[in-house]
């Protein structure tokens, strides 16, 4: 199997302010301006992850522009000394906040061995309904950028947590506090990376990988692959840096894993209409929220069925009213943003230890039924890798 590849990867040069290099997954906080203004306030006159993604929050604000922007700072950055190169071992990740210390390896994947469509039986499966329309905007700001930069978290099934108990430690490359609340992070090269490479294909189950956060990206990565194989000869088919995303990998069994809900947040001026169209019943339990107060209501205790259900009931809302719906991660952050109006809808979560088998069943889950963890634990951008 040559699923996995040992990537040769880009961090920032020694001297660069590595608090202001990393900044979060540009899908969170999407309705919450204040946070990326902060980010953009902390970053400014930097050398930072900021000037080199696209936060969501912004896609409808001249994108062009913006893209084409990132795309000239990706250059500048890479022929201006910013990057070094670490080559021949994968990073081990070790990310310290309130739920623990949360480990993972950063590792190439081959975008051949990987679908999103339900039902697939590739060792790399996505976790979650595609929402097809998402993916062009994505592939817009990826097809013509020289560098990928991962939130993308692969999730693992290693009960024995054989893999990491093989991984030798070498040079610590990066140990830091993250900007916005979002801890701290270190990361250590892996010296045995092959021995460790083989660890991987020796879990459990025929599932190799499952895609746990970043599905959209990976999704992207593999759209922009599909529209360059055709223009490549046979050799470069084989090689082709594009061929291979940057990921980090996370046991599913990681004791600082948290399986958190993604909630529901309708931007309407009718919450009482909205109320009206909800159809929730069963033995679990969600909560309504309207300005700031939560409100139980029944729930399916089957989640995902729950949330297609809920879903449904969304899109009925909005074809008929008018309106639009976002994802939040955080009980806190939906809550507060409903004290301005809108209805937050606040969900239980699903159980871990049935991930890996519905998932191997052909199951994709609702899209936004899961995070792994609150807003400021996601993936912060660090590392990067060529793709031209």
């Amino acid at each position: 199997m040559n699923t996995i590849k040992i990537p040769d990867i880009l961090l920032p040069s020694d001297g660069i302010d590595m608090t202001a290099w990393a900044v979060n997954a540009c899908d969170q906080y999407t309705s919450d301006c204040a946070y990326w203004k902060e980010v953009e306030r902390i970053t400014g006159g930097k050398p930072s992850t900021y000037n080199l993604i696209f936060p969501e929050i912004y896609l409808n604000d001249r994108p062009e522009k913006r893209i084409a922007r990132i795309n000239k700072t990706m250059h500048e950055y890479l022929s201006g000394g910013v990057f070094k190169k670490v080559s021949g071992g994968f990073i081990l990740v070790e990310r310290t906040t309130p739920s623990g210390t949360r480990t993972g390896v950063v590792l190439s994947i081959d975008l051949e061995d990987y679908s999103f469509s339900v039902g697939a039986k590739t060792p790399i499966r996505s976790t979650e309904d595609t929402i097809l329309e998402r993916i062009p905007p994505r592939v817009r700001i990826r097809e013509n950028a020289p560098l990928e930069l991962p939130h993308v978290m692969l999730l693992y099934n290693d009960e024995k947590n054989s893999v990491l108990n093989v991984a030798e430690r070498g040079k610590v490359l990066y140990d830091f506090d993250l900007s916005c609340g979002g801890g701290h992070v270190k990361g250590t090269f892996i010296t045995n990376s092959e021995e460790v490479k083989n660890a991987f294909y020796n879990t459990d189950g025929n599932l190799l990988f499952a895609v746990g956060d970043g599905n959209h990206s990976l999704a992207t990565a593999k759209k922009c692959w599909e529209k360059l194989k055709p223009r490549l000869t046979e050799k470069e088919l084989e090689n082709h840096p594009a061929r291979f995303a940057l990921a980090e990998a996370v046991n599913v069994f990681d004791n600082a894993l948290k399986f958190e809900p993604i909630h529901r947040f309708v931007k309407t001026d009718n919450p009482e209409e909205f109320l009206n169209v909800l159809q929730t019943s069963g033995s679990g339990k969600a909560y309504i929220v309207v300005k700031g107060v939560k409100s139980e209501v029944p729930f399916n205790a089957n989640t995902p069925a729950g949330i297609r259900e809920l879903d449904a009931n969304v899109s009925e809302f909005i074809s008929r009213y008018g309106g639009e719906v976002d994802y939040i991660h955080g009980e806190d952050d939906l809550i507060k943003l409903t004290e301005n109006g809108g209805v937050g809808v606040l969900l239980p979560a699903i159980e871990k230890n049935a991930f890996f088998r519905l998932i191997e069943m052909g199951g994709n889950l609702p899209r936004k039924t899961f995070s792994m963890g609150e807003g400021f634990e996601k993936r912060y951008y660090i590392e990067a890798k060529e793709i031209i």
